[in-house]
Protein backbone atom coordinates (compact mmCIF):
# COMPACT_ATOMS: atom_id res chain seq x y z
CA UNK A 1 0.00 0.00 0.00
CA UNK A 2 2.96 2.33 0.55
CA UNK A 3 4.05 1.71 -3.05
CA UNK A 4 0.49 2.47 -4.15
CA UNK A 5 0.62 5.71 -2.15
CA UNK A 6 3.80 6.77 -3.95
CA UNK A 7 2.27 5.99 -7.34
CA UNK A 8 -0.90 7.86 -6.38
CA UNK A 9 1.11 10.98 -5.55
CA UNK A 10 2.96 10.77 -8.86
CA UNK A 11 -0.17 10.37 -10.97
CA UNK A 12 -2.32 12.87 -9.06
CA UNK A 13 0.08 15.74 -8.57
CA UNK A 14 -2.47 18.37 -9.55
CA UNK A 15 -5.01 16.95 -7.08
CA UNK A 16 -2.48 17.14 -4.25
CA UNK A 17 -1.30 20.67 -5.07
CA UNK A 18 -3.69 22.33 -2.62
CA UNK A 19 -2.58 20.08 0.22
CA UNK A 20 1.09 20.62 -0.61
CA UNK A 21 0.69 24.40 -0.60
CA UNK A 22 -1.09 24.27 2.77
CA UNK A 23 1.76 22.24 4.24
CA UNK A 24 4.46 24.40 2.67
CA UNK A 25 3.02 27.78 3.63
CA UNK A 26 2.08 26.61 7.09
CA UNK A 27 5.57 25.25 7.73
CA UNK A 28 7.13 28.52 6.55
CA UNK A 29 4.99 30.54 8.98
CA UNK A 30 5.64 28.24 11.93
CA UNK A 31 9.39 27.98 11.26
CA UNK A 32 9.73 31.75 10.91
CA UNK A 33 8.30 32.41 14.38
CA UNK A 34 10.02 29.36 15.84
CA UNK A 35 13.38 30.79 14.76
CA UNK A 36 12.81 33.71 17.15
CA UNK A 37 13.00 31.27 20.07
CA UNK A 38 16.19 29.80 18.66
CA UNK A 39 17.61 33.31 18.30
CA UNK A 40 16.60 34.30 21.82
CA UNK A 41 18.10 31.17 23.31
CA UNK A 42 21.52 31.66 21.73
CA UNK A 43 24.54 32.68 23.78
CA UNK A 44 25.27 36.36 24.21
CA UNK A 45 21.66 37.53 23.94
CA UNK A 46 20.61 39.86 26.75
CA UNK A 47 17.74 38.98 29.06
CA UNK A 48 15.60 41.79 27.65
CA UNK A 49 16.13 40.72 24.05
CA UNK A 50 15.56 37.11 24.98
CA UNK A 51 12.25 37.93 26.63
CA UNK A 52 11.09 39.91 23.59
CA UNK A 53 12.04 37.18 21.12
CA UNK A 54 10.64 34.28 23.12
CA UNK A 55 7.42 36.14 23.92
CA UNK A 56 6.77 36.92 20.27
CA UNK A 57 7.58 33.36 19.30
CA UNK A 58 5.25 31.82 21.86
CA UNK A 59 2.37 34.30 21.73
CA UNK A 60 2.21 35.15 18.04
CA UNK A 61 3.66 31.85 16.92
CA UNK A 62 1.31 30.01 19.27
CA UNK A 63 -1.92 31.20 17.71
CA UNK A 64 -0.33 31.03 14.29
CA UNK A 65 0.45 27.41 15.12
CA UNK A 66 -3.21 26.69 15.80
CA UNK A 67 -4.22 28.36 12.54
CA UNK A 68 -1.66 26.42 10.51
CA UNK A 69 -2.54 23.08 12.11
CA UNK A 70 -6.21 23.67 11.36
CA UNK A 71 -5.52 24.72 7.76
CA UNK A 72 -3.31 21.70 7.06
CA UNK A 73 -5.80 19.33 8.64
CA UNK A 74 -8.85 20.74 6.83
CA UNK A 75 -7.14 20.82 3.43
CA UNK A 76 -5.87 17.26 3.66
CA UNK A 77 -9.23 16.07 4.95
CA UNK A 78 -10.97 17.63 1.97
CA UNK A 79 -8.43 16.07 -0.42
CA UNK A 80 -8.94 12.56 0.92
CA UNK A 81 -12.73 12.80 1.24
CA UNK A 82 -12.99 13.82 -2.41
CA UNK A 83 -11.63 10.40 -3.34
CA UNK A 84 -14.35 8.25 -1.82
CA UNK A 85 -15.17 6.66 -5.19
CA UNK A 86 -11.54 5.71 -5.73
CA UNK A 87 -11.41 4.15 -2.27
CA UNK A 88 -14.61 2.21 -2.99
CA UNK A 89 -13.09 0.80 -6.19
CA UNK A 90 -10.06 -0.37 -4.24
CA UNK A 91 -12.33 -2.03 -1.70
CA UNK A 92 -14.29 -3.70 -4.49
CA UNK A 93 -11.12 -5.40 -5.76
CA UNK A 94 -10.14 -6.69 -2.34
CA UNK A 95 -8.40 -3.88 -0.43
CA UNK A 96 -9.08 -4.05 3.30
CA UNK A 97 -9.89 -1.02 5.49
CA UNK A 98 -6.48 -1.38 7.18
CA UNK A 99 -4.74 -1.28 3.80
CA UNK A 100 -6.66 1.84 2.79
CA UNK A 101 -5.70 3.53 6.03
CA UNK A 102 -2.04 2.73 5.46
CA UNK A 103 -2.20 4.06 1.91
CA UNK A 104 -3.84 7.34 2.94
CA UNK A 105 -1.44 7.75 5.85
CA UNK A 106 1.51 7.08 3.55
CA UNK A 107 0.31 9.71 1.07
CA UNK A 108 -0.17 12.28 3.82
CA UNK A 109 3.21 11.54 5.40
CA UNK A 110 5.08 11.83 2.10
CA UNK A 111 3.23 15.01 1.20
CA UNK A 112 3.85 16.55 4.63
CA UNK A 113 7.55 15.70 4.60
CA UNK A 114 7.98 17.08 1.08
CA UNK A 115 6.18 20.31 1.96
CA UNK A 116 7.93 20.79 5.30
CA UNK A 117 11.42 20.05 3.98
CA UNK A 118 10.88 22.38 1.02
CA UNK A 119 9.81 25.08 3.47
CA UNK A 120 13.06 24.97 5.48
CA UNK A 121 15.00 27.58 3.42
CA UNK A 122 11.91 29.78 3.01
CA UNK A 123 11.27 29.61 6.76
CA UNK A 124 14.84 30.71 7.45
CA UNK A 125 14.43 33.63 5.05
CA UNK A 126 11.14 34.67 6.68
CA UNK A 127 12.71 34.35 10.14
CA UNK A 128 15.56 36.64 9.13
CA UNK A 129 13.00 39.14 7.90
CA UNK A 130 11.16 39.05 11.24
CA UNK A 131 14.40 39.60 13.15
CA UNK A 132 15.32 42.49 10.86
CA UNK A 133 11.91 44.01 11.54
CA UNK A 134 12.42 43.69 15.28
CA UNK A 135 15.80 45.40 14.97
CA UNK A 136 14.45 48.21 12.78
CA UNK A 137 11.70 48.91 15.35
CA UNK A 138 14.20 48.85 18.24
CA UNK A 139 12.61 45.80 19.84
CA UNK A 140 15.94 43.95 20.00
CA UNK A 141 19.56 45.05 19.78
CA UNK A 142 21.26 45.34 16.41
CA UNK A 143 24.00 42.88 17.37
CA UNK A 144 21.64 39.94 17.95
CA UNK A 145 22.62 37.17 15.54
CA UNK A 146 20.00 35.10 13.75
CA UNK A 147 19.73 31.44 14.78
CA UNK A 148 17.77 28.74 13.02
CA UNK A 149 17.73 25.58 15.04
CA UNK A 150 15.71 22.91 16.84
CA UNK A 151 12.67 24.99 17.82
CA UNK A 152 12.03 26.25 14.29
CA UNK A 153 12.67 22.92 12.62
CA UNK A 154 10.98 20.88 15.34
CA UNK A 155 7.76 22.88 15.37
CA UNK A 156 7.66 23.30 11.59
CA UNK A 157 8.21 19.64 10.82
CA UNK A 158 6.25 18.42 13.82
CA UNK A 159 3.10 20.46 13.25
CA UNK A 160 2.85 19.73 9.54
CA UNK A 161 3.61 16.02 9.79
CA UNK A 162 1.44 15.42 12.85
CA UNK A 163 -1.36 17.54 11.44
CA UNK A 164 -1.24 15.66 8.15
CA UNK A 165 -1.11 12.29 9.88
CA UNK A 166 -4.01 13.17 12.17
CA UNK A 167 -6.14 14.38 9.27
CA UNK A 168 -5.30 11.26 7.27
CA UNK A 169 -6.18 8.92 10.12
CA UNK A 170 -9.49 10.60 10.88
CA UNK A 171 -10.53 10.75 7.24
CA UNK A 172 -9.28 7.26 6.40
CA UNK A 173 -11.38 5.88 9.22
CA UNK A 174 -14.51 7.39 7.72
CA UNK A 175 -13.65 6.36 4.16
CA UNK A 176 -12.78 2.81 5.22
CA UNK A 177 -16.19 2.45 6.87
CA UNK A 178 -18.07 3.61 3.77
CA UNK A 179 -19.93 0.91 1.89
CA UNK A 180 -18.81 0.21 -1.65
CA UNK A 181 -22.28 0.64 -3.17
CA UNK A 182 -22.80 3.92 -1.28
CA UNK A 183 -19.48 5.39 -2.42
CA UNK A 184 -19.98 4.33 -6.04
CA UNK A 185 -23.42 5.93 -6.21
CA UNK A 186 -23.95 9.01 -8.32
CA UNK A 187 -24.36 11.23 -5.27
CA UNK A 188 -21.71 9.62 -3.13
CA UNK A 189 -18.99 12.03 -3.92
CA UNK A 190 -17.12 12.82 -0.74
CA UNK A 191 -17.76 16.44 -1.28
CA UNK A 192 -21.49 16.00 -1.29
CA UNK A 193 -23.78 15.13 1.55
CA UNK A 194 -25.45 16.95 4.37
CA UNK A 195 -22.23 17.62 6.21
CA UNK A 196 -23.27 15.89 9.41
CA UNK A 197 -20.85 16.54 12.21
CA UNK A 198 -19.47 13.85 14.48
CA UNK A 199 -18.99 14.17 18.19
CA UNK A 200 -15.27 14.76 17.82
CA UNK A 201 -15.82 17.74 15.54
CA UNK A 202 -18.45 19.23 17.81
CA UNK A 203 -16.21 18.77 20.85
CA UNK A 204 -13.24 20.39 19.10
CA UNK A 205 -15.38 23.33 17.98
CA UNK A 206 -16.72 23.92 21.47
CA UNK A 207 -13.23 23.79 22.96
CA UNK A 208 -11.90 26.38 20.51
CA UNK A 209 -14.89 28.65 21.12
CA UNK A 210 -14.38 28.40 24.88
CA UNK A 211 -10.67 29.08 24.42
CA UNK A 212 -11.45 32.24 22.45
CA UNK A 213 -13.93 33.41 25.06
CA UNK A 214 -11.41 32.73 27.83
CA UNK A 215 -8.83 34.94 26.12
CA UNK A 216 -11.50 37.60 25.65
CA UNK A 217 -12.18 37.67 29.38
CA UNK A 218 -8.46 37.93 30.10
CA UNK A 219 -8.19 40.83 27.64
CA UNK A 220 -11.12 42.64 29.24
CA UNK A 221 -9.67 42.46 32.75
CA UNK A 222 -6.04 43.12 31.79
CA UNK A 223 -6.47 46.86 32.22
CA UNK A 224 -5.51 49.81 30.04
CA UNK A 225 -1.81 49.78 30.86
CA UNK A 226 0.72 47.77 28.90
CA UNK A 227 0.11 45.42 26.03
CA UNK A 228 -1.26 42.36 27.84
CA UNK A 229 -4.80 43.07 26.70
CA UNK A 230 -3.61 43.31 23.09
CA UNK A 231 -1.84 39.96 23.30
CA UNK A 232 -4.90 38.22 24.72
CA UNK A 233 -7.39 39.93 22.42
CA UNK A 234 -5.24 39.35 19.33
CA UNK A 235 -5.41 35.60 19.87
CA UNK A 236 -9.12 35.47 20.71
CA UNK A 237 -10.48 35.97 17.19
CA UNK A 238 -8.25 33.23 15.76
CA UNK A 239 -9.40 30.64 18.28
CA UNK A 240 -13.01 31.79 17.99
CA UNK A 241 -12.81 31.77 14.17
CA UNK A 242 -11.43 28.22 14.17
CA UNK A 243 -14.18 27.20 16.56
CA UNK A 244 -16.83 28.62 14.23
CA UNK A 245 -15.15 26.91 11.28
CA UNK A 246 -15.75 23.52 12.93
CA UNK A 247 -19.46 24.31 12.77
CA UNK A 248 -19.27 25.47 9.14
CA UNK A 249 -21.76 22.82 7.86
CA UNK A 250 -24.39 24.14 10.24
CA UNK A 251 -23.56 27.73 9.28
CA UNK A 252 -23.93 26.89 5.56
CA UNK A 253 -27.38 25.44 6.21
CA UNK A 254 -28.39 28.57 8.12
CA UNK A 255 -27.11 30.84 5.35
CA UNK A 256 -28.89 28.76 2.71
CA UNK A 257 -32.17 28.91 4.59
CA UNK A 258 -31.96 32.72 4.73
CA UNK A 259 -30.62 33.46 1.25
CA UNK A 260 -32.21 30.70 -0.83
CA UNK A 261 -35.51 32.53 -1.56
CA UNK A 262 -33.97 35.66 -3.16
CA UNK A 263 -31.34 33.59 -5.02
CA UNK A 264 -34.01 31.32 -6.53
CA UNK A 265 -36.30 34.22 -7.32
CA UNK A 266 -33.79 36.44 -9.10
CA UNK A 267 -31.20 33.93 -10.27
CA UNK A 268 -33.26 31.96 -12.79
CA UNK A 269 -31.82 28.59 -13.75
CA UNK A 270 -28.46 29.49 -12.21
CA UNK A 271 -30.17 30.40 -8.96
CA UNK A 272 -32.10 27.14 -8.87
CA UNK A 273 -28.91 25.11 -9.44
CA UNK A 274 -26.99 27.17 -6.87
CA UNK A 275 -29.60 26.57 -4.15
CA UNK A 276 -29.77 22.87 -5.07
CA UNK A 277 -26.00 22.55 -4.65
CA UNK A 278 -25.98 24.55 -1.42
CA UNK A 279 -28.49 22.13 0.05
CA UNK A 280 -26.95 18.91 -1.27
CA UNK A 281 -23.21 19.66 -1.09
CA UNK A 282 -22.99 21.14 2.38
CA UNK A 283 -19.70 19.49 3.33
CA UNK A 284 -17.84 20.75 0.26
CA UNK A 285 -19.19 24.27 0.44
CA UNK A 286 -18.56 24.43 4.18
CA UNK A 287 -14.89 23.76 3.45
CA UNK A 288 -14.95 26.69 1.02
CA UNK A 289 -16.56 29.05 3.55
CA UNK A 290 -14.11 28.23 6.36
CA UNK A 291 -11.16 30.32 5.08
CA UNK A 292 -13.51 33.26 4.47
CA UNK A 293 -14.49 33.22 8.15
CA UNK A 294 -10.86 33.08 9.26
CA UNK A 295 -9.72 35.78 6.83
CA UNK A 296 -12.46 38.22 7.83
CA UNK A 297 -12.24 37.49 11.55
CA UNK A 298 -8.48 37.97 11.75
CA UNK A 299 -8.37 41.02 9.48
CA UNK A 300 -11.27 42.94 11.01
CA UNK A 301 -10.43 42.00 14.61
CA UNK A 302 -6.75 42.91 14.53
CA UNK A 303 -6.99 46.10 12.48
CA UNK A 304 -9.93 47.38 14.51
CA UNK A 305 -8.04 46.59 17.71
CA UNK A 306 -5.12 48.73 16.56
CA UNK A 307 -7.46 51.63 15.76
CA UNK A 308 -8.93 51.37 19.26
CA UNK A 309 -5.42 51.52 20.72
CA UNK A 310 -4.56 54.63 18.69
CA UNK A 311 -7.83 56.36 19.60
CA UNK A 312 -7.34 55.55 23.28
CA UNK A 313 -3.86 57.10 23.21
CA UNK A 314 -5.19 60.20 21.48
CA UNK A 315 -8.10 60.58 23.90
CA UNK A 316 -5.77 60.30 26.89
CA UNK A 317 -3.41 62.86 25.42
CA UNK A 318 -0.62 60.31 25.24
CA UNK A 319 2.09 61.28 22.82
CA UNK A 320 2.89 58.33 20.62
CA UNK A 321 6.48 57.42 21.29
CA UNK A 322 8.92 55.29 19.36
CA UNK A 323 7.95 52.16 21.28
CA UNK A 324 4.25 52.57 20.47
CA UNK A 325 4.98 53.18 16.80
CA UNK A 326 7.32 50.19 16.71
CA UNK A 327 4.72 47.91 18.26
CA UNK A 328 2.04 49.18 15.88
CA UNK A 329 4.29 48.53 12.89
CA UNK A 330 5.15 45.12 14.21
CA UNK A 331 1.50 44.25 14.82
CA UNK A 332 0.54 45.25 11.30
CA UNK A 333 3.38 43.30 9.70
CA UNK A 334 2.83 40.16 11.76
CA UNK A 335 -0.91 40.38 11.20
CA UNK A 336 -0.25 40.87 7.51
CA UNK A 337 1.70 37.61 7.41
CA UNK A 338 -1.11 35.67 9.09
CA UNK A 339 -3.81 37.36 6.98
CA UNK A 340 -1.80 36.63 3.82
CA UNK A 341 -1.64 32.98 4.84
CA UNK A 342 -5.41 32.95 5.41
CA UNK A 343 -5.99 34.65 2.05
CA UNK A 344 -3.79 32.15 0.20
CA UNK A 345 -5.61 29.31 1.92
CA UNK A 346 -8.89 30.86 0.79
CA UNK A 347 -7.78 30.75 -2.84
CA UNK A 348 -6.21 27.32 -2.34
CA UNK A 349 -9.37 25.78 -0.91
CA UNK A 350 -11.72 27.36 -3.45
CA UNK A 351 -9.62 26.16 -6.38
CA UNK A 352 -9.38 22.64 -4.92
CA UNK A 353 -13.12 22.48 -4.28
CA UNK A 354 -14.12 23.77 -7.71
CA UNK A 355 -11.59 21.77 -9.74
CA UNK A 356 -13.04 18.57 -8.26
CA UNK A 357 -16.47 19.38 -9.73
CA UNK A 358 -15.53 18.61 -13.34
CA UNK A 359 -17.74 15.54 -13.45
CA UNK A 360 -20.65 17.39 -11.83
CA UNK A 361 -20.39 20.17 -14.41
CA UNK A 362 -20.28 17.61 -17.21
CA UNK A 363 -23.41 15.86 -15.96
CA UNK A 364 -25.28 19.16 -15.67
CA UNK A 365 -24.27 20.14 -19.21
CA UNK A 366 -25.46 16.77 -20.54
CA UNK A 367 -28.76 17.44 -18.78
CA UNK A 368 -29.13 20.71 -20.70
CA UNK A 369 -27.40 23.41 -18.63
CA UNK A 370 -25.24 25.86 -20.58
CA UNK A 371 -21.75 27.03 -19.64
CA UNK A 372 -23.14 30.48 -18.88
CA UNK A 373 -25.76 29.05 -16.53
CA UNK A 374 -23.14 26.98 -14.71
CA UNK A 375 -20.84 29.97 -14.31
CA UNK A 376 -23.80 31.93 -12.97
CA UNK A 377 -24.47 29.08 -10.56
CA UNK A 378 -20.89 29.22 -9.29
CA UNK A 379 -21.07 33.01 -8.89
CA UNK A 380 -24.28 32.78 -6.87
CA UNK A 381 -22.84 30.00 -4.71
CA UNK A 382 -19.78 32.17 -4.11
CA UNK A 383 -21.97 35.16 -3.29
CA UNK A 384 -23.89 33.18 -0.66
CA UNK A 385 -20.71 31.74 0.86
CA UNK A 386 -19.00 35.14 0.88
CA UNK A 387 -21.98 36.87 2.48
CA UNK A 388 -22.17 34.16 5.13
CA UNK A 389 -18.40 34.23 5.64
CA UNK A 390 -18.47 38.00 6.11
CA UNK A 391 -21.28 37.76 8.65
CA UNK A 392 -19.77 34.94 10.68
CA UNK A 393 -16.25 36.32 10.31
CA UNK A 394 -17.46 39.61 11.78
CA UNK A 395 -18.92 37.68 14.70
CA UNK A 396 -15.54 35.97 15.12
CA UNK A 397 -13.87 39.40 15.37
CA UNK A 398 -16.09 40.53 18.26
CA UNK A 399 -14.25 38.52 20.97
CA UNK A 400 -11.21 40.61 20.06
CA UNK A 401 -12.79 44.01 19.56
CA UNK A 402 -15.30 44.23 22.43
CA UNK A 403 -13.07 43.20 25.37
CA UNK A 404 -10.14 45.24 24.05
CA UNK A 405 -12.38 48.29 23.79
CA UNK A 406 -13.49 47.72 27.39
CA UNK A 407 -9.90 47.37 28.58
CA UNK A 408 -8.72 50.56 26.86
CA UNK A 409 -11.76 52.85 26.98
CA UNK A 410 -13.99 51.29 29.67
CA UNK A 411 -16.70 50.91 27.02
CA UNK A 412 -17.79 47.64 25.45
CA UNK A 413 -18.96 49.33 22.23
CA UNK A 414 -16.17 50.96 20.21
CA UNK A 415 -16.78 53.39 17.40
CA UNK A 416 -17.62 51.53 14.17
CA UNK A 417 -14.82 51.30 11.64
CA UNK A 418 -16.66 50.86 8.36
CA UNK A 419 -13.56 51.44 6.29
CA UNK A 420 -11.84 48.38 7.76
CA UNK A 421 -14.89 46.20 7.29
CA UNK A 422 -15.60 47.39 3.74
CA UNK A 423 -11.97 46.98 2.73
CA UNK A 424 -11.87 43.45 4.12
CA UNK A 425 -15.21 42.63 2.49
CA UNK A 426 -13.99 43.91 -0.88
CA UNK A 427 -10.87 41.74 -0.73
CA UNK A 428 -12.91 38.68 0.30
CA UNK A 429 -15.43 39.20 -2.50
CA UNK A 430 -12.82 39.75 -5.20
CA UNK A 431 -10.61 36.86 -4.11
CA UNK A 432 -13.54 34.46 -3.79
CA UNK A 433 -15.15 35.27 -7.13
CA UNK A 434 -11.88 35.38 -9.07
CA UNK A 435 -10.80 32.01 -7.65
CA UNK A 436 -14.20 30.41 -8.30
CA UNK A 437 -14.59 31.76 -11.82
CA UNK A 438 -11.02 30.97 -12.82
CA UNK A 439 -11.16 27.36 -11.64
CA UNK A 440 -14.71 26.90 -13.01
CA UNK A 441 -13.72 28.10 -16.48
CA UNK A 442 -10.89 25.58 -16.55
CA UNK A 443 -13.22 22.81 -15.38
CA UNK A 444 -15.69 23.67 -18.17
CA UNK A 445 -13.17 23.62 -21.02
CA UNK A 446 -13.47 19.88 -21.72
CA UNK A 447 -16.50 18.51 -23.60
CA UNK A 448 -19.25 17.37 -21.26
CA UNK A 449 -19.10 13.68 -22.22
CA UNK A 450 -15.31 13.65 -21.87
CA UNK A 451 -15.46 15.33 -18.47
CA UNK A 452 -17.94 12.74 -17.18
CA UNK A 453 -15.94 9.81 -18.58
CA UNK A 454 -12.55 11.03 -17.30
CA UNK A 455 -13.79 12.00 -13.84
CA UNK A 456 -15.63 8.71 -13.49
Amino acid sequence: MFTLAVRSLRRRMSAFTASFLAVFLGAVLVMAFGSLSDTGGAEGVSDTDQETLVTMSTVVGGWGLALVAFAVTSTLTLSVRQRATEMALLKSVGATPAQLRRMILGEAALLALAGALTAVPAGALAGRGLLALLKSTDQVADDVAFAYGPVALGTGLGVTVLGAAGAALLTARRVARMRVVEALGSTADASSGSGRMGRGRITAGVLFLLGGLHLSVMAAVAGPEGFDSMQFAGSADILFGIGMAFFAPVLVRWATAVLAPPVERFGGVSGYLAVLNLRQRTAQLAAAMTPVILFVGISVGTLWMQVIQNDANAAAGVVTNAEDEAIETLNLVVTGMVVLFACIMLVNTLVAVTAHRRREFGQQRLAGATRRQLLGMVVLEGAVLTAAGLAFGTVAALPTVLPFSHAKTDSWLPDPEWGIWLGTAAVAVVVTLVALLGSSRRALRAPAAEAVAVAA
